[in-house]
């Protein structure tokens, strides 16, 4: 019996990753939640084969979970999948730990393709991905790699154009603490103020520019 959790806030989205799912794999058991903090309580509590978790979810983001759940099992195998591109986030969560990184958008065989190759306990890297670290080995160029996962967060914030208070109200963050992270972010990109962020943001194709 293959054990598989799908964690996502969204009811649909769960309904068409299970019905995929259970049509191309038998012996199948599949448990639902609908935010991190369920994720992680399950994973604790129960052993599973595959963590299937969105990126961005009430409380606890994908990330997060992702590095709690590593701790509380580090062999535990995580396809993370997301609205945001892969340029964006997959290396990121590759690196926390995570098997895999797709974007919602992608085709149903996508999906199958990505667990039976989890499953195997391979890597599912696409070729943009593959691309991108072979990028990061040869060169220490791309600075916002440099951040953490919460500074990143925070960053992109910033460069969408948020106030340190709208930040601190929408992350459940101290002001002050939101405002030592706008200063490591700019000593790490090497810029001085929220209007070169943006600047930044845009040339790495991390916003559109609007």
């Amino acid at each position: 019996m293959i054990k598989i959790i799908i964690a996502d806030d969204h009811s649909f989205i769960r309904i068409g990753l299970i019905r995929i799912l259970k049509d191309k794999f038998s012996h199948l058991e599949i448990t639902e939640v609908d935010d991190g903090e369920s994720l992680v309580s399950e994973v604790m509590k129960n052993q599973y084969d595959l963590v299937i978790s969105d990126l961005d979810m009430p409380g606890r983001s994908g990330i997060e979970c992702l590095t709690q759940i590593k701790l509380i099992d580090p062999n535990i195998k995580v396809l993370i999948l997301s609205i945001y591109p892969e340029e964006l986030y997959a290396v990121r969560v590759l690196k926390a730990g995570a098997y895999g990184y797709m974007n919602k958008n992608a085709a149903p065989e996508e999906l199958v393709s990505a667990v039976e190759k989890i499953l195997a306990g391979k890597k599912y890297i696409t070729t943009v991905v593959g691309e991108q670290l072979l990028e990061q080995s040869q060169s220490n160029e791309v600075k916002h790699h440099s951040l953490s996962d919460r500074e990143f967060e925070i960053f992109k914030l910033l460069a969408a154009g948020n106030t340190l208070t709208e930040i601190s109200n929408n992350l459940s963050l101290a002001l002050t603490t939101v405002s030592t992270h706008k200063i490591n972010i700019l000593k790490k990109l090497g810029l001085k103020n929220a209007s070169e962020i943006t600047r930044y943001a845009i040339a790495h194709n991390i916003i559109s520019d609007l």
